[in-house]
């Protein structure tokens, strides 16, 4: 079983409309809802290539029951939300049809009281027990110690199980300095971590600030990879247009199923670059077109060695 946390969870809401212009009415050609949150859309990607998932987390009100009820229909996934008396969040995306560009909105989800982060501790402890692998996704709600993920990383570790952390800010900070097995930070958030706009000099500056290797997103360039085992870059076979709403999130579904699949480095980015490209042409986060997906592995994710940074 792969444990996925999403202490923000959300329901994603995605609009389409004909065109996205400011201080206008628009009609509404299409509305999805979805269980969201970083960790649930790692969770049903992982789902989907055949991986049994656990999600825990928070969730309350009624949108929380929404989220909830959304999740018993996904095969494979196993809930394991932990209640809190706050609603959950809800995400709004609104996807212009004419350009394909895609405007986000995000609430900043419920005030967690001490007693249900207490709670949540005791339970995330006792599911790293069936764990093969962690992740650690997304945004801090209100009322959780901006260190919270920095102690889920130190717990894993010492159950043993292999952590990812894909975060951004102060809780990806101080979540490197407790040493996780992997961190997936796109470029904005690798910059911020590390003072460098070089992405290779930045790889290898958030290894030495403690996490064991580094996978970061470079939007339609692929990913860069900084590993004890060597470093790489992965790109895609060709550009791919469309909604880029939890791609970066399908790619750490790549890198976790092949992390417990025991696959090589430069296969486990292909995979992650091919599942990243297939989510941008899925309408929703979540989701990848696998007819996409299984093309673009077969015609060749480039996967090449880097040298160091100069």
């Amino acid at each position: 079983m792969i444990l996925t946390v999403t202490l923000n969870t959300a329901l994603d809401i995605t609009y389409r409309v004909p065109g996205l212009r400011p201080h206008a009415s628009h009609r509404v050609t299409e509305v999805t809802e979805r269980p969201g949150g970083k960790g649930l859309n790692v969770a049903r990607v992982l789902a989907a290539l055949g991986h049994p998932v656990t999600v825990t987390g928070f969730a309350g009100g009624s949108t929380g029951a929404t989220v909830r009820a959304s999740l018993a229909g996904v095969p494979g996934v196993v809930d394991a939300l932990v209640p809190v008396a706050g609603a959950t969040r809800r995400t709004v995306a609104v996807v212009d049809e004419r350009t394909g560009d895609t405007t986000q909105l995000n609430e900043p989800g419920p005030v967690v009281a001490p007693a249900e982060w207490n709670a949540f501790q005791e339970a995330y402890e006792g599911l790293l027990a069936g764990a093969a692998a962690v992740a650690l996704c997304g945004s801090l709600p209100p009322g959780v110690p901006v260190g919270a993920y920095a102690g889920l990383v130190r717990t894993a570790r010492a159950a043993g199980v292999p952590v990812l952390l894909d975060t951004s800010g102060e809780p990806l900070r101080r979540g490197v300095a407790a040493r996780p097995d992997l961190i997936k930070p796109n470029a904005d958030e690798l910059a911020e971590l590390t003072g460098s706009h070089e992405p290779l000099r930045a790889t290898q500056a958030a290894r030495r600030r403690g996490a064991r290797s580094v996978v970061a997103s470079l939007g339609a360039a692929g990913l860069l990879a900084e590993t004890p085992e060597g470093r790489w870059r992965a790109a895609p076979p060709t550009q791919v247009r469309g909604n880029p709403t939890g791609a970066g999130d399908s790619a750490v579904a790549g890198l976790l199923s092949g992390l417990v699949e025991h696959l090589p480095w430069p296969d486990r980015l292909a995979r992650a670059v091919a599942l990243s490209a297939a989510t941008v042409l899925s309408p929703v986060a979540g989701e990848f077109e696998r007819a996409a997906y299984e093309e673009l592995l077969g015609r060749g994710v480039a996967v090449t060695a880097e040298a160091d940074a100069a």
